[in-house]
């Protein structure tokens, strides 16, 4: 199929030009009520922001981006919108099957704003899958599992209710699991050993602190951690430095997540951090184009990726899912459809969960129909 479609692509060309952007507000409320995470950092509602990107021909892509609050990275909802606002004019005209082209149009229209270039880049990629009549996942190099594992993240609180969560989300299938911790450290170890000893074998614990301890706090939690089977440490400083450091104390698989956003800092990672993955999360990075990029070097260097998104719903959803779908099954570690962490639904709900594993839609582009019913009018248009 790979190789039909990029005959096909040759023998065509493209004459499409990008002729209207559409952004749109989308409110999304927790499914389980309150998520917590280090620093008394609670989320129950966020602001998404959709953008259709639609093509002369009358063909449309979708794409989202939702920020985790105002202090997990430095992104926010407004700061999506108002980029946007430069980015989008910049665009018109321009071939939304060129992805190069795309993401050099907006580098030299903004500086930055990665998480703000991601909706259109995956919108971009939605409509030439469309066009081509072919996968995202396929555009991405080919469908590599057709199945993979999901995780659900734990909020933080006391061992007792992280271990009851965990057991709920287990017995629907679940079996892997990222614990919110990055608070007391002693405490931070007598939760991870709760919930080793509450499940089996069959379970991965990710113990993510999202920069929540500073520097000897990690390494005194570390400790506490040390010798835990199935138990992964994630992000556990705010800096690289301090997480280069917690490296040296400890031999616990070491994922890193808000620090790694690029090449440079990946390669870092890897050589003087002992990384042995990445959270890449498709928004934090600029999209699926350089999504791709970080999860083939990934898989060159022998890294695992959890693979998903900072929040989102079924748009960011099928994004992940796509990315992961063309990952090889030895370095995908886990995936999260946000989809399933969320009340709210724009694509009937789709891709679905099943069972505690996820699969890529089948059908061209992102393979899901984004309802505008609702969505209600845009926030912003450009373009005819």
């Amino acid at each position: 199929m790979l190789r039909g479609w990029v005959q096909r692509n040759l023998e065509t060309g493209s004459d499409m030009k990008i002729n209207r952007i559409d952004v749109y507000n989308f409110d999304l409320t927790y499914v389980h009520g309150v998520y917590t995470m280090s620093g008394g950092r609670d989320i129950t509602s966020l602001q998404s922001t959709l953008v259709c990107v639609t093509a002369d021909n009358g063909r449309q892509g979708w794409g989202e981006v939702c920020p985790l609050g105002s202090t997990y990275l430095p992104a926010h909802a407004g700061g999506a919108r108002a980029a946007l606002e430069l980015l989008a004019p910049a665009l018109i005209g321009v071939d939304p099957t060129d992805l190069a082209r795309v993401n050099d149009t907006m580098d030299a229209t903004l500086m930055g704003y990665a998480y703000a270039k991601s909706p259109i880049d995956v919108a971009c990629w939605d409509l030439a899958g469309k066009s081509w009549g072919v996968s995202v996942a396929t555009m991405l190099g080919g469908v590599r599992q057709t199945r993979f594992p999901l995780y659900f993240a734990v909020p933080l609180g006391s061992p007792e209710e992280m271990t009851e969560y965990v057991l709920a989300r287990r017995n629907e299938g679940i079996h892997r699991f990222q614990l919110k911790v990055g608070g007391d450290p002693t405490l931070d170890g007598i939760r991870a050993k709760h919930i080793i000893e509450a499940t089996g074998p069959e379970d991965l614990i990710v113990a993510d602190a999202n920069c929540g301890w500073r520097l000897n706090d990690a390494i005194i939690a570390a400790r506490a951690m040390e010798g835990l089977p199935r138990l992964y440490l994630e992000q556990p400083c705010p800096t690289m430095e301090e997480c280069i450091e917690v490296r040296k104390h400890t031999s616990l698989p070491m994922m890193y997540d808000e620090v790694v956003n690029d090449v440079p800092t990946l390669l870092r990672a890897v050589r003087d951090g002992g990384a042995g993955g990445m959270n890449l999360k498709v928004s934090k990075v600029g999209g699926l184009t350089k999504a791709k990029l970080l999860r083939d070097l990934c898989q060159e260097l022998g890294l695992q990726v959890t693979i998903e998104d900072t929040w989102g719903g079924d748009v960011v959803s099928a994004a992940s899912a796509h990315l992961a779908a063309s990952t090889r099954e030895r370095n995908l570690l886990t995936v999260s459809f946000m989809n399933d962490w969320t009340n709210e639904h724009v694509a009937g709900y789709q891709p679905r969960s099943k069972d505690g594993f996820g699969s890529a839609p089948t059908g061209p582009g992102l393979g899901i129909d984004v309802d505008l019913a609702t969505l209600g009018k845009p926030l912003m248009s450009f373009g005819n």
